[in-house]
């Protein structure tokens, strides 16, 4: 009773202290605040009647008191203690009823802790009077102990309830109070307080209390938003300073440089960078560990004190001891939980720092480095291990400290032998899980670098899909991307059965350490009584964490190494830096020093030794001076570039040196998602003078002036809702409006008509750019004598260089002969135009037959709804759970895998108790019955688990495999308008992210929690057979449990897809910096670019940052009901009579009792974790049930094998529009495309020109009318029987990572012969032929390492080697010199001289010598005739483009 009354004595002192402390502090607040801290109101109903109770508790305690002093002439401290805390507790309540506090509570929380305190003891001291008295009501009632206890706890419990109600009504009341004082709103006071409850709401965790912390209550407000509004990021406080990525990259980024990149410099530099987080994570896990063995330790106190007769003494011992278990289990609750999430935290600030440097890492890269896909792969999927970890890491030491606890354990009830045995027993079991550990570490390896190849490829097909769809070859890499799948599924389906392996080790280890123990003991005849038996079996089942965390700790060590060692190598790539040649501009003339040096892209590469660049003479470069590069096709133009650029390594030889700040405009236009201002500033201050020269001089104004929101029409991923010329004039608007001392342009004029090419030059870069320096690579010779010097490039070498005329007077020059290929050129016009004048020289509209791969400019509005991923709200569907259950063997194995779990719970408790009801009895049953029916149970346990394990690996690889399947069969069966306004990002991070916890996580975690459920409940079966009044106080705590979970899950649930939304843009943001890493160097962004990704890196910190702290919120409170309940069972177990319970029974009630709060926890935790776990099941099957097009084959209406013969194209009234509420782009037109017949295809940027190849194509179904093929309507077959019958050359020219066989051939279907029968057509097999590898030379990723105009040659070869009917030509020769353009329209016309040819093209020579000129004018036909008859017309648009075309190819 002593004891009891000190530790009364001790919490009513604590409390006193606790209220007044507040009480000082909120005081000493609103004297300095002056009025912040409080607003003024009128005291509620719930506040009045809250003040009325208190003071009736009060003056009922200190009656209650004289009455024990007058009748026992005693004053005992624990009724002194109790009567001032109360009489403290009604002041505050008096103080505060007309007020409310800073975070709008009607009452602090010390207050109300208090009233749930007191709540408690008077609920047990009513409790166990009841229990004294043998549950007689009237006895009870005499005493006058009880009637004080029975008066207070119904009142205590309202203070509670109205305490629960009034919280709900202060939210809006507040606000209520702060819209009718008028006063207040005009106040500045208020507005200073209204910016402070921001900043504090902005920062909830960092200004957070020590007792907040603990309990997770900063989370409230984010809990009472979520409940009454579905989440935005805008309500997510900020990530605290410790967690953003510009603090934990910059103190990583220091422990690098103190390590140098020494070997495993990453491991301890991030060591080095979170010690001290993680030596306090240490402290909170090792309070955890010790709190965890003080059950075990005292399960034997508590057994032996059930088998002892009952006294009122030994009944105050149990209540005691029922303290001291409920006092541990909630030390181990709150440590655990502080342990968690400080390593998720710990985790948070790792990514952060990783994804930073990795980023940094990969602007800087040399060209040849590592893939896109790999790079994705290490942010997706190594970075998360590696965070992921900080959560393993303590188990290296813990480990050794819970064998150690488990054995001094054992050693006291069962002495040296049998706890020697059972450490070597562990030991063994340890020892068997090493090498399926190392095994899982290989499978794992292999797993990542089938993984990596499944990426790379899926990336690379997503972003090329509308060329694999044109061509028909959508179904060839769908089997290719399933072989990778296939060879990843199998390395998935050995790794999950070890993982099997393992888990059947876990649970039936304390099985086998149990049986050779108390095998030994029989032995050496310990004697074994019910109390050790449990102790011992209590003791297993703790040791049964470090068995299995140990082949899983060596396993994630081993996975974290395989990460770390990946992050190490792109960390050891050579940076670009070292090539780069940035000087600051100087005084002098000189622009450029050009020394003699080689330069190669691949290094290391041994096969083929040939440099790219070789310079053997010294030039200068002057400032203000044009530099033209000009040559043949893969003469090195671009290669020259980059070489001043400071791109390509250098061999040997001395660096080219560039003075002055510089610009780039790619070959291949590179344009960030944005708008188009953003795109052009490129991070610069807004200058409107400037800028608006910069739109004239690029030709954008008309564009401009076309898109809806202007300057600010959003332009989407690659640039794809833009045309070619204009990504290319925005790129070029972007150099010029850097206002840098040196431009490099290459190729600028290939993508643009004739108009816009001479305006371009003349404008930009002869007036806006005239006392710049600038060098510019072009195939266009007609803008070659501006030049103040022209560079002529052949084989990687500076052939000839000069002034035009110097040039142009030698005969024999290289520069020479292709100046006379474009004569050659200019002579194929026709003769009616020699004299120019005769022609109006009206300019003509800009763009006026730009190629577009247009979605009607009026339709790009839509792009603007798919800006934001769409996401799901409220719960995650059923539909999505039992597609997921039945997706192997429709389910079949479900019910066998519950089975053999219910099976193998039953069994493990029959032997548990088996073994402490037989120790008792050692007059019924023999030793050998005793150890021989505990192996039998035990055994039968361990065959079931084994069962269990391996269906579920079998279950898991089947789901896996159909739901990748789904949905990669589903997205490329998609249309292509589904890409254009997909970001390949979002595909990504489903068949990364989302797949991999598919393939190793859900089915684990969803399995997991049925699981702990069916533990949980036999459980409760087990404690009901004791005392059935225990199904009374589940039923109550599970209905609280289920309340919490339910206002839990509407935050946790949106916080959960938050945090799958927010990765996407990281992974967007990379893959397009990384494409665009060269232009980014160039113009020196790399820090607004560094600041961008770090901006995006900590919104995702944050929402996970918050996802992980809502969980442990949800566990501190489950764990402490649980906890409860645990008390009360052992309150229970202490006062029922000892003649109506089997004490052994009794003692595997508690027993099992001590991991109740842990599976509780988990159950509720995993209910929840299950749900934001199937989010990723959800992501997936969103993207299974795309509409697709239409199919690719009709089996009723399959054309002819030989079709089309002819090749005669009919356009009946074809009218297209792109969307139901967008305009018409096609309106009507109807024309018929001769069979074996040239037909050129202009009209200016929107005229309908793609369109119409796209509807030729089915790319885009026709709203009306229709289009015959040889007579065939083409709507009616299937889309391979008639995109397989068509070629084409896409505007951009697309090769596959491979080599050059497989980017010509893909499907397989021609001889070695035959690919160089067409290289040689192309003149592409010199060109092969100088790498030794020959067809087998690789192609990189994008095919970067050939140059555009050789990449426009290898898409000619493809289609050549087709062999198909109908062709269609978009641009095919843009990128190609005029002398190698003059071959290859001779080798189109020989090869395709059978052929209908549909050519959409910007160089009049490609359509003069057609046979018919199609002119397109916003969506109708303009002009359909012969050329030459449409030139006689001196005012046809197709005239005037003849003539705005020769006066500027004509020599000045």
């Amino acid at each position: 009773m002593a004891v009891v009354d000190t530790l009364l004595v001790t919490a009513n002192v604590g409390f006193f202290y606790a209220i007044l402390i507040w009480l000082l502090l909120h005081t000493l607040r609103q004297s300095k605040l002056r009025r912040v801290a409080f607003l003024q109101q009128e005291p509620d109903f719930f506040s009045t009647i809250t003040l009325l109770l208190n003071f009736i508790l009060t003056l009922l305690t200190i009656a209650f008191g004289f009455h024990e002093y007058r009748t026992n002439k005693i004053v005992r401290h624990s009724s002194v203690t109790f009567a001032l805390t109360w009489v403290m507790a009604s002041f505050v309540s008096f103080y505060l009823m007309k007020k409310t506090t800073r975070d709008n509570k009607r009452f602090p929380f010390v207050l109300i802790l208090w009233w749930v305190w007191t709540s408690i003891v008077e609920a047990i001291s009513v409790s166990v009077g009841l229990m004294k008295n043998n549950l007689d009501l009237w006895i009870f009632l005499s005493e006058d102990d009880n009637i004080v206890g029975v008066v207070s706890l119904p009142m205590l419990l309202l203070l509670l309830c109205l305490n629960v109600c009034a919280r709900e009504e202060q939210h809006t009341t507040d606000m209520e109070q702060l819209l009718l004082h008028k006063e207040f709103e005009d106040s500045p006071l208020i507005e200073e307080e209204v910016e402070d409850d921001d900043d504090e709401d902005g920062e909830n965790f960092t200004n957070a209390g020590i007792w907040s912390q603990l309990t997770f209550r900063w989370l409230n407000p984010i809990f009472r938003k979520g409940r009454v509004q579905k989440l935005e990021l805008a309500h997510i406080p900020d990530v605290p300073h410790s967690e953003t990525a510009e603090k934990a990259s910059s103190i990583l980024e220091e422990s690098l440089r103190k390590q140098k990149l020494e070997e495993g410099s990453l491991t301890k530099a991030i060591a080095s960078s979170v010690w001290k987080p993680l030596a306090l994570n240490a402290v909170f896990a090792g309070v955890n560990t010790i709190a965890s063995y003080m059950g075990p330790l005292l399960i034997t106190y508590f057994v032996n004190f059930l088998v002892d007769d009952n006294s009122n003494s030994s009944i105050q011992f149990g209540l005691i001891l029922a303290f001291i278990f409920f006092l541990s289990k909630t030390l181990e609750s709150l440590s655990q939980r502080q342990w968690y999430f400080g390593a998720q935290r710990i985790g948070i600030r790792v990514r952060a720092a990783l994804m930073t440097l990795i980023y940094s890492k990969s602007l800087m890269i040399k060209c040849a480095g590592p893939t896109h896909g790999k790079i994705i792969n290490l942010v997706n999927v190594d970075v998360e291990r590696i965070g992921d970890f900080c959560w393993y890491i303590h188990g290296v030491w813990l480990l050794p400290v819970q064998v150690i606890l488990a054995l001094v354990i054992l050693y006291i009830n069962l002495g040296f032998l049998p706890s020697i045995s059972a450490l070597a027993v562990t030991i063994l079991v340890m020892v068997c899980n090493t090498p399926l550990a190392n095994m899982q570490e290989k499978l794992h390896s292999k797993i990542m670098e089938a993984k990596d190849a499944r990426i790379k490829t899926t990336s690379e097909i997503m972003k090329n899909i509308r060329i694999l769809k044109l061509h028909s070859w959508e179904s060839t890499f769908l089997q290719k991307l399933f072989q990778f799948r296939d060879t990843e599924k199998s390395w998935l389906q050995k790794y999950l059965y070890s993982c099997s392996a393992v888990a059947t080790l876990f649970w039936t280890s304390p099985t086998l350490v149990s049986v050779v123990t108390f095998g030994v003991c029989i032995l050496v005849k310990t004697e074994l009584t019910a109390a050790t038996v449990l102790s011992a079996l209590a003791t297993f089942r703790i040791l049964q964490e470090p068995i299995y965390n140990l082949p899983e700790l060596i396993s994630m060590i081993a996975q974290t190494k395989v990460s770390i060692d990946r992050i190490q190598e792109l960390i050891n790539e050579e940076d670009q830096n070292q090539f780069m040649n940035k000087y600051a501009s100087k005084d002098s003339l000189i622009a450029i020093e050009i020394k003699p040096g080689e330069y190669a892209w691949e290094t290391n590469d041994q096969t083929n030794k040939k440099p790219t660049i070789q310079i053997t003479e010294n030039l200068v470069i002057k400032k203000g001076q044009k530099v033209a590069v000009c040559g043949s096709v893969g003469s090195g133009k671009s290669s020259l570039l980059c070489c001043m650029l400071g791109e390509i390594p250098l061999v040997s030889g001395a660096l080219i040196k560039v003075y002055g700040t510089r610009s780039y405009v790619p070959q291949s236009p590179w344009i960030q998602s944005g708008t188009v201002r953003e795109n052009i500033l490129f991070g610069k201050e807004m200058n409107k003078d400037l800028y608006e020269r910069v739109l004239d001089g690029c030709a954008l104004h008309q564009d401009i002036n076309m898109w809806g929101d202007g300057d600010l029409n959003l332009v989407e991923e690659r640039g794809i809702n833009l045309s070619g010329g204009q990504k290319q004039r925005i790129q070029l608007a972007r150099a010029v409006y850097s206002d840098s001392d040196i431009y490099f342009l290459d190729d600028p004029f290939s993508a643009v008509d004739a108009h816009t090419g001479t305006h371009l030059f003349k404008k930009c870069l002869m007036q806006l750019l005239s006392d710049k320096t600038v060098v510019y690579a072009t195939h266009q010779l007609e803008f070659l004598e501006a030049a103040d010097l022209i560079l002529v490039m052949k084989g990687g070498k500076i052939v000839e260089s000069g002034k035009y005329k110097e040039l142009i007077a030698c005969p024999n020059c290289e520069f020479v002969r292709q100046m006379a290929a474009h004569e050659e050129t200019i002579n194929q016009i026709n003769p009616w135009h020699e004299d120019n004048n005769s022609i109006s020289s009206r300019p003509l509209q800009k763009n006026q037959i730009e190629v577009a791969e247009e979605n009607l400019q009026d339709s790009i509005r839509n792009w603007k709804k798919n800006k934001e991923e769409e996401a799901e709200t409220g719960r995650v569907k059923w539909s999505v759970y039992s597609t997921f259950v039945t997706a192997a063997y429709r389910g079949s194995l479900v019910p066998v895998i519950l089975l053999c779990q219910i099976l193998f719970q039953v069994m493990q408790m029959g032997s548990n108790y088996w073994i402490s009801w037989a120790a008792e009895q050692t007059e019924k049953v023999t030793k050998g019955q005793l150890i021989g029916t505990f192996v039998l149970l035990s055994g039968g346990s361990s065959i079931f688990i084994l069962g269990r394990t391996v269906l579920m690996a079998v279950v898991a690889v089947e789901m896996a495999q159909r739901l990748f399947h789904g949905m990669i069969t589903s997205v490329f069966r998609a249309p292509v308008s589904f890409f254009d306004t997909t970001p390949s990002s979002r595909i990504l991070s489903r068949s990364s992210t989302d797949q991999s916890t598919v393939d190793t996580d859900i089915p684990y975690r969803l399995a997991g929690l049925v699981f702990a459920l069916i533990q949980l409940l036999s459980i409760i079966v087990l404690m009901s057979q004791v005392a059935w009044q225990v199904i009374l106080i589940f039923v109550v705590v599970f209905a609280i449990s289920i309340w919490y979970q339910a206002y839990y899950i509407t935050t946790a649930r949106e916080l959960a897809r938050m945090v799958g939304i927010r990765k996407a843009p990281i992974l967007h943001h990379f893959s397009e910096s990384i494409a665009g890493a060269a232009t980014i160097r160039c113009f020196n962004q790399e820090q607004i670019f560094m600041t961008k990704v770090k901006d995006l890196v900590d919104e995702y910190s944050r929402v996970a940052f918050h996802n992980y702290a809502t969980m442990e919120w949800l566990s501190v409170r489950i764990n402490f009901l649980f906890n409860l309940v645990f008390y009360f069972v052992l309150i229970i177990l202490v006062t029922l009579p000892r003649s109506s319970i089997d004490p052994s029974l009794a003692g595997l009630v508690a027993t099992y009792g001590l991991n109740l709060n842990v599976l509780q926890a988990w159950v509720i935790w995993n209910l929840c974790n299950v749900e934001n776990k199937m989010i990723s099941v959800e992501r997936i099957l969103q993207f299974s049930s795309i509409p697709s097009e239409a199919p690719l084959i009709i089996q009723d209406c399959r054309p002819e094998p030989e079709w089309p013969k002819e090749g005669k194209i009919e356009l009946h009234n074809i009218h297209i529009q792109y969307d139901p509420a967008a305009p018409m782009v096609l309106k009507g037109v109807t024309c018929t495309f001769p069979g074996q017949k040239k037909i050129g295809v202009v009209g200016r940027t929107g005229s309908g020109k793609s369109t119409l190849v796209q509807a030729l194509f089915r790319v885009v179904e026709p709203f009306e009318g229709k289009i015959l093929i040889d007579g065939v309507q083409i709507s009616r077959i299937g889309l391979q029987d008639l995109r397989s019958k068509l070629g084409i050359i896409p505007q951009d020219p697309t090769l596959f990572l491979g080599t050059v066989r497989t980017n010509l051939d893909p499907l397989e279907q021609h001889t070695d012969k035959e690919l160089w029968e067409v290289l040689k057509k192309c003149h592409l097999a010199e060109i092969v032929r100088q790498d030794p590898r020959l067809l087998d030379a690789p192609v990189a990723e994008n095919g970067e390492n050939w140059s555009v105009g050789q990449r426009q040659l290898v898409c000619l070869a493809r289609l050549l080697l087709k062999k198909r009917r109908i062709l269609v030509l978009d641009e095919a020769t843009a990128s190609i010199d005029t002398a190698t353009d003059n071959l290859i329209q001779k080798t189109i016309r020989e090869e395709t001289s059978e052929c209908t040819v549909i050519t959409v093209a910007h160089r009049i020579p490609t359509v003069i010598d057609n046979d018919l000129v199609l002119v397109l004018d916003e969506g109708t036909i303009a002009e359909y005739d012969e050329p030459d008859r449409l030139l006689q017309n001196n005012t046809s648009s197709f005239s005037k483009l003849v003539s705005e075309f020769l006066r500027r190819s004509s020599p000045k």
